[in-house]
């Protein structure tokens, strides 16, 4: 255990400072963007008005009032989100590639560690999910912030009031933020079972060179399909299973594939990957 909790802790501490560069980014982006989108707004009121000769009123009348929803379906969000993951999803690449091809292929230094090789793969594992749930738990904080940057740019009177609460009505949030636990448990259960299966992937890959490519590309869509398969039976037979029993399902399938990403990744790395 202690290995496994080293080995977390030097994977984090890799990649370290690059995360806290995407904090950065995330946050000035964030920022940024609500002030924007509030000024635009209030920009082009304050035009409508002026060159109609409108009262507040009569502009609502008109146009509607401002909501958080418009900068939160806005690019500076949006596109804040989807670069925080691409940048982890290059990052599972990475998190195996560097140590085969950087300085002193450092892949094998950790293979001679006196622990389990599959520590390794748990280790590589939990820290991109630390990450995911670092991100997950930073756009949370930033919400509070990013209300009051619109509140304090936009007018009581040419708002409307957004709880934090309604930010779970909202398409996007609702598919990052699930806000049933079960929900929660479902997306980043799955979340996880990918990085495992890519992982395991990888390693195919490692082991057998061009023809690992082509096992990793069967093995993923084989792990693919049995991840999809209870959605596949609901679409089918409609009405058949109540929802309950394919949520269910989808966590056995889930139990199942992870399991094998973690038995396959354990044989690979003890019998297939020399040193």
């Amino acid at each position: 255990m202690r290995s496994y909790l080293k080995l977390v802790n030097f994977e984090i501490s890799r990649f370290f400072k690059l995360y806290l560069v995407l904090i950065g980014v995330t946050i000035v982006c964030q920022f940024v963007g609500a002030i924007i989108v509030s000024k635009g707004y209030m920009n082009r009121a304050d035009q409508v008005m002026y060159e109609n000769q409108l009262s507040v009123s009569q502009y609502l009348e008109q146009r509607s009032a401002f909501s958080f929803s418009h900068f939160v379906n806005s690019g500076w969000f949006v596109l804040s989100i989807v670069f925080c993951i691409a940048m982890l999803m290059i990052y599972m690449f990475f998190i195996w590639y560097r140590d085969w091809f950087g300085k002193n292929t450092f892949i094998y230094r950790l293979l001679m560690l006196p622990t389990g090789r599959i520590n390794i793969f748990f280790a590589k594992l939990t820290a991109i999910m630390l990450f995911v749930l670092g991100l997950i738990t930073l756009q949370i904080l930033l919400i509070p912030f990013e209300m009051q940057i619109v509140n304090s740019i936009v007018p009581a009177n040419l708002r409307t009031n957004f709880p934090f609460s309604g930010i779970y009505n909202l398409e996007i949030w609702g598919l990052l933020y699930p806000n049933a636990f079960a929900g929660f448990i479902l997306i980043y259960g799955i979340g996880l079972v990918f990085v495992a299966v890519l992982f395991t992937a990888i390693l195919f890959e490692r082991s057998y060179g061009l023809k690992g490519i082509f096992c990793a590309v069967v093995y993923g869509i084989f792990s693919f399909g049995i991840l999809i398969a209870p959605i596949l039976l609901a679409d089918f037979f409609t009405s058949y299973f109540y929802p309950l029993e394919i949520l269910l399902m989808e966590l056995v399938t889930s139990i199942i594939v992870l399991g094998s990403a973690i038995w396959i990744a354990n044989q690979l790395l003890k019998h297939k990957i020399r040193v």
